[in-house]
């Protein structure tokens, strides 16, 4: 059994204008919000207990998820009045988990940017087998230089936390699944902003506490900017499109390349929508064109608009950085 802490409060500014009145994780990803993505791949992985760890719009997350029971899951909330880093958003969330001062329970802290496809499952039976202080999962990249890089012996023990640099010495990368002892969460100070990456980590690796790495190179996506928003939501959705069912679609409409349609969108007779994500409740206009776009919830397109590579509102237009 494992509890888990999704941390959901950051402000995404790289995804300005997009999170103007969405926080980041609650972005839609083919259809469905990045967090509940993320809440199925938990469930699947046997963890029902969640708490979202809230700041930027926390109020937005509450009347989605509600308790959880929609998805059979427990799932509790802790808001942060000021943000406080990572290890002190953990911090400040675990209480709610309620483990008791003697717990060796797992517990699963999710970043909320981040979409991933890897085996939860077997990184936290690894973490178990290990009897592991931090379990990380780590993926390779292409080139490094834009990570800090995480070599680890041949093992799989982490031997340091490396920043950004021009020649990395390894292709591994931090892909944001931890699985931690509560023990160590016990150590990180209350109410002080912290970073699990750059302060407690680096600090348990020079202590000699066994932190392991499980290397997995299965789907893996940063959606920080819009670009790769619109490129997670292809990926799931695939070479068509996704409509919801509650979705108004003219027979004459073409939608295509990855294209999601959000609930009780009306899209307007030979309309043309490729690569875009339209969010809920929006009312495209007929004969529209939209390519590579990011169409906000409640926006009206006037009919024969032609929208490229843009964010849209119905206070705001905007290029997106594509």
């Amino acid at each position: 059994m494992a509890v888990g802490i999704l941390l959901v409060g950051g402000l995404g500014t790289r995804l300005m204008p997009l999170t103007r009145d969405t926080p980041k994780p609650m972005l839609p990803i083919a259809g469905l919000p990045v967090t509940e993505h993320q809440l199925i791949a938990a469930k699947r992985a046997g963890v029902t207990t969640i708490v979202l760890a809230t700041s930027y719009l926390s109020q937005i997350f509450t009347p989605y998820f509600g308790d959880g029971s929609k998805w059979g899951m427990d799932i509790r909330y802790a808001a942060e009045e000021t943000p406080l880093g990572t290890g002190g958003a953990i911090k400040n969330a675990v209480a709610a988990l309620n483990l008791g001062t003697v717990s060796d329970e797992p517990i699963v802290i999710f970043n909320g940017d981040i979409l991933s496809s890897h085996n939860l499952q077997k990184q936290i039976q690894e973490h178990i087998a290990h009897k592991a202080d931090v379990t990380l999962h780590l993926t390779h990249v292409k080139d490094a230089r834009a990570y800090g890089c995480v070599p680890v012996d041949e093992n799989g023990r982490v031997t340091a936390f490396l920043e950004k640099m021009e020649n990395p010495i390894t292709n591994t990368i931090n892909a944001g699944s931890y699985v931690f002892h509560p023990a160590i969460i016990d150590t990180i100070p209350e109410s002080t902003v912290v970073s699990v990456e750059r302060d407690v980590f680096p600090a348990l690796v020079s202590a000699g506490k066994k932190i392991y790495g499980y290397i997995e190179d299965s789907y893996w996506l940063d959606i920080g900017t819009p670009r790769a928003l619109l490129a997670g939501s292809k990926h799931f959705v695939g070479a068509e499109f996704k409509a919801s069912s509650t979705a108004v679609i003219a027979s004459s409409a073409q939608l295509r390349d990855g294209t999601s349609v959000g609930d009780r969108c009306t899209v307007g007779e030979n309309a043309v929508i490729s690569g875009s994500i339209i969010s809920a409740d929006a009312v495209i206009g007929a004969g529209s064109v939209i390519t590579d776009s990011y169409v906000a919830r409640d926006s009206h397109i006037a009919p024969n608009s032609k929208i490229n590579g843009s964010y849209y509102s119905n206070e705001l237009i905007s290029t997106l950085n594509l």
